[in-house]
This record gives structure tokens, sequence and C-alpha cells, in this order.
């Protein structure tokens, strides 16, 4: 791997492309460069999807995905990962070797995207095993939302204490930290539980009534990645980059005839 030189906000993004560009790789691209870092990426799988779903997915060959990731590495190097969609067990596993033959050291944030925000199923039943088992040891951060804490977990998630339970199962896992985020869960605000090896944080803000939903989980998780690229402690970097996702939420543009997009590029409106 090219040799660090301090934190620089260099991101590693190993997802899947969505060619409506409002969550997978183009939404992490977009998040982690308006939150000042650097995107690069290693593309696991083509999908047709627009905001009324998904209508296709071409899976990225393993070793393609995997050379992505060796000669970004080898070359630029990084400061943190983020993992999106990773849609079988085979190419789980051989990220995680990958990742630990070159980037043992280096922060990850694991977002085990499971199901598309209009219902599809983006991984197997043998994928969230691998994920489970080869993805959340060692994690710096998993950012679950609520049903997919219930499946890396088997732990009913209806409510902050079911969020806290799920957090506590996964550091038992391995992982350093876990945000099991409430977005699913029914009230009229928002609770993200984040608990590390060090304590526990409580994050709430009022539910923004919109449809403008698509590639939020995604969004947060490399808001968060770009943030610890640049040196963030992980409370920190949840708490601002739960900020940038609330603003671009707030600043969506209506598109598209399904679960619009948010506006990742709202912190330029600000700027004017």
């Amino acid at each position: 791997m090219a040799e660090a030189q301090g934190p620089r906000g260099r991101v590693l993004i190993i997802a899947g492309s969505d060619s409506g560009g409002g969550a997978g790789i183009q939404a992490d691209i977009k998040a982690v460069t308006m939150l000042g870092g650097f995107a690069m990426t290693a593309v696991t799988a083509i999908t047709v999807q627009d905001t009324t779903g998904v209508h296709g997915v071409w899976p990225v060959p393993l070793d393609a995905v995997t050379g992505q990731m060796r000669v970004t590495l080898a070359d630029i190097g990084a400061d943190a990962i983020k993992t999106g969609m990773l849609g079988s067990a085979a190419l789980v596993e051989a990220v995680a070797e990958c990742l630990s033959e070159h980037a043992q050291m280096i922060p990850r944030v694991i977002d085990p995207v499971m199901i598309s925000t209009s219902g599809h199923r983006l991984v197997d039943v043998k994928g969230v095993e691998a994920i489970r088992s080869e993805l959340v040891a060692n994690a710096r951060l998993v950012t679950p939302n609520a049903p997919e804490a219930e499946v890396l977990t088997g732990k009913a998630v209806e409510t902050v204490d079911g969020q806290r339970r799920a957090a506590e199962q996964l550091l038992e896992l391995g992982a350093h930290g876990a945000l099991v985020k409430g977005g699913h869960i029914p009230g009229s605000k928002i609770t993200d539980v984040l608990q590390t090896t060090t304590g526990e944080w409580i994050f709430e803000s009022p539910r923004i009534d919109t449809t403008s939903t698509h590639g939020t989980g995604c969004t947060l998780a490399s808001a968060i990645a770009a943030l610890l690229g640049q040196g963030a402690s992980v409370p920190d970097a949840v708490e601002q980059g739960r900020d940038y996702l609330m603003g671009a939420i707030h600043a969506a543009k209506g598109f598209g005839r399904g679960d619009g997009p948010v506006h990742h590029g709202w912190v330029l409106d600000e700027d004017d």
C-alpha cells in the first residue's frame, strides 16, 4: 500500500453502482467529496435502478473487484474504507481476504446493505452470514438499520433498547463500534444508537416528512468514512455525518416518481 502521510481523507468505497445516482457508489462519491475527502471505488455490481426500484443486477467478476482494490491501495492508499453492496458470500470472502492482505490497519465502515429502499433483496442468505463472520469483526464501525441489525443479530429491533441490544451483540462479534439506526422504527423522531468499546451515544433528530430517502444509508456511511479518514473520532464522525445527511434530506429536490434521492450538494448551496 502507498505510504501513509497522516489522515488526508482518502476513502476507498467498495459497493455497487446505482444508475439513478441516488444510492450506491454514486451517492458515496458525492458524500465523500462534499465532506472534503477523496473518493476511490471498487465497483461490485452494476444495477439498473431508478427511484421506483431495482430492475436488474449484474455482479462484477470477483477478480475485477479485488483488482480495483489492490491497485488503488497500492498506488494512492486509503485513510478509510467503506463497504456497501456485496451480493454474495463469495464476494464478501474475496473482499475480506483482500482487505486482510492489503488494508489490515485501515479503519473500515461496514454498511451491511441487504435490501434496497424499494424492497429489492441485494444479498443472498449465505452472503449475510459471510458479512457477519468475515466483515463485522475488526470493523471500526458497522452501520445497520433496524431490519439489517435484526438479520445480523437475530434480535428484535423495535425500540431503543432493542437497538442497544443489537449494538452490544455486534461488538461481541468483534466490531469496534456499531451504529444501529432507527429510521425504520415508527415515531416522530429518529433515534440512532452508537456503541463503541469505550461508551454509548444516543443521537436524535426530528423525522422529516419526505419521500426523498433513497440512498440515505449509503450517504451516511460514506460521510462517516470521509470524516474518519480526516482524523475525526467515531462519535464526532457520526454526529457530523448525521448533520450532513439531515441537510441533504431537507434540501432534496424531489426528483423521480418514487423514493427520490437526497441533495448531496446542499453544502454548496449554503455557501452561495
